[in-house]
C-alpha cells in the first residue's frame, strides 16, 4: 500500500525561509507527512553566508536511520560536500521505483571551482535516477557548462541536460530573462513547454526550494512531470504573492 512518507534531504536555511523549513511546510500543505535528512547548517559570518556541512558520519547514521521508511518520494536540495552527496545517491539508488526531484543547489558556491567541479560531477550521477531536476539559471550552466542569454538558449541547455541522463528538465528562469515574467522551460526529451507568471517583488525566499518540494509532492499525488511542475508554478506564485514582507537583514556582529 502506497504511504504518504515523502523525505527531503535537505539543508538548514538559518532564516527558516528556505531549505528544509520551504520542504516541510509545503508537504503538509499537500497533506503528505514530510520526514528530513539534515545536510547542513547555515549562518552568517563574518564571511558571510556560510554553508556548514553535516558530519560525514552524522549524515551517514540519519539515512540509516531512515532506511526501513516506506517512501513514497524523495526530494534533494543543497548537498554541500562530495561526502554528502555520494551517500545520498546510495540512499536513492536503495529507494528505486519512487518519484526524485533533485534541485541541484550549487549558486551558494560558484565561486569555489574546484568544489563547484566535484559536485558538479557528482550531481550527474543523480541524473539517472532523478525523475525530474529543476536548475535555476546559474546552476544550469555550471552543470552544461554553458551560457544562458535567451529562451532559446535555455531550451538547448534542458535538451542537453536530459541528453546527460535527466529524464525529465525544468529550468527555472526567474527574472532574469524577463523583468515582467518569470519563465522556466519543461523539457521530456520530446516536448518543451514554455511556463510564464508575473515576477512578484514580494518575499521570494525559499521560491526554489518549495516549487521542488511542491514537485515532489505532486508525483507523490499522482501527477505527471509536466502536471506537477504547472501546478507547482502557480503554487509558488500564489505563495508569493501572499507572503508578507519579512525579511532579515543579513549581517554579522560580534
Amino acid at each position: 500500500m502506497k504511504t504518504n512518507y515523502i523525505l527531503a534531504i535537505s539543508g538548514n536555511d538559518i532564516f527558516s525561509g528556505g531549505g528544509l523549513y520551504a520542504d516541510l511546510a509545503t508537504y503538509t500543505t499537500n497533506h503528505l507527512h514530510g520526514f528530513v535528512a539534515v545536510t547542513c547548517l547555515t549562518a552568517m559570518t563574518e564571511n558571510g553566508f556560510e554553508v556548514f556541512a553535516t558530519d560525514n558520519t552524522v549524515f551517514g547514521h540519519q539515512l540509516k536511520s531512515l532506511k526501513d521508511v516506506d517512501f513514497a518520494g524523495i526530494k534533494l536540495g543543497l548537498l554541500p560536500n562530495v561526502d554528502v552527496a555520494e551517500q545520498a545517491l546510495d540512499f536513492v539508488k536503495a529507494h528505486a521505483g519512487i518519484p526524485v526531484v533533485l534541485d541541484p543547489v550549487l549558486v551558494c558556491k560558484e565561486s569555489h571551482d574546484v568544489e563547484v567541479s566535484a559536485l558538479r560531477e557528482e550531481l550527474l550521477k543523480f541524473f539517472p535516477y532523478a525523475t525530474i531536476i529543476t536548475p535555476n539559471l546559474v546552476e544550469a550552466e555550471l552543470l552544461s557548462q554553458k551560457t544562458i542569454k535567451s529562451l532559446e538558449d535555455m531550451k538547448a541547455v534542458a535538451k542537453e541536460l536530459h541528453e546527460l541522463g535527466a529524464k525529465n528538465v525544468v529550468i527555472k528562469g526567474g527574472n532574469r530573462l524577463s523583468k515582467e515574467l518569470a519563465l522556466d522551460v519543461f523539457y521530456d526529451g520530446q516536448d518543451f513547454k514554455v511556463l510564464e507568471s508575473p515576477v512578484s517583488s514580494k518575499n521570494n525566499v525559499g521560491a526554489g526550494c518549495t516549487f521542488a518540494s511542491s514537485i515532489a509532492s505532486q508525483l507523490v499525488l499522482g501527477k505527471t512531470p509536466l502536471e506537477a511542475v504547472e501546478i507547482s508554478k502557480d503554487f509558488v506564485y500564489q505563495a508569493i504573492l501572499h507572503s508578507d514582507q519579512y525579511g532579515v537583514k543579513q549581517n554579522y556582529e560580534n
